[in-house]
């Protein structure tokens, strides 16, 4: 049987249990540079995570996705990465995951989003409707393993460039820039 999942906006008491979710959802995932929950931060710090939810089940936080902008270099607008998308070990293949994507996307849709993209893994992405676009691009990643999903039928064309956030490895610290924007230091 399902768990009964309850998925809400992320609140400031969650950021603690958030890193320690995300922490463990990753730990022992051969792929990962095991940075997800620096990246969460910095993009929390940099205010740049769109659409950020837990999922609860029994009043118990046990996964999380976030949502950011990302830019493509042909100029489309209202584009956002998908990630990171944690689930505690225990919790996992019951359904959790693919509810905080369903819910998160749905968020997006209602801020106008025109797509969302993602690297992940083909097998799972692909039954949610992602797929690798012809001519959009990530640099540095394959093809296969670069997701896209179309929110408003306008298929975009260029390289993919996620928010600065994505190079946190705990070591950053998030100043202001010149313009006032925070930017990465390491």
């Amino acid at each position: 049987m399902s768990p009964s999942i309850f998925i809400r906006d992320e609140t400031s008491a969650d950021l603690s249990v958030i890193t320690e979710v995300t922490v463990a959802a990753f730990n022992t995932l051969a792929i990962s540079s095991h940075t997800e929950q620096f990246i969460i931060e910095a993009l929390r710090a940099a205010k740049a995570l769109t659409v950020s939810l837990v999922a609860e089940v029994d009043g118990r936080v046990v996964g999380h996705i976030a949502f950011s902008p990302v830019t493509i270099s042909d100029g489309s607008a209202n584009w956002y990465g998908l990630g990171p998308v944690s689930v505690l070990p225990s919790y996992q293949r019951q359904g959790i995951g693919k509810a905080l994507i369903q819910e998160g996307l749905s968020r997006l849709k209602a801020l106008k989003a025109q797509g969302c993209c993602l690297v992940g893994h083909p097998d799972y992405y692909r039954r949610l409707g992602f797929q690798p676009i012809p001519g959009l691009v990530h640099e540095g990643v394959p093809q296969e393993v670069f997701l896209a999903l179309l929110l408003d039928g306008h298929t975009p064309q260029g390289k993919v460039t996620f928010h600065d956030g994505f190079h946190a490895d705990g070591r950053q610290v998030v100043q202001a820039g010149v313009d006032g924007v925070p930017d990465l230091q390491g």
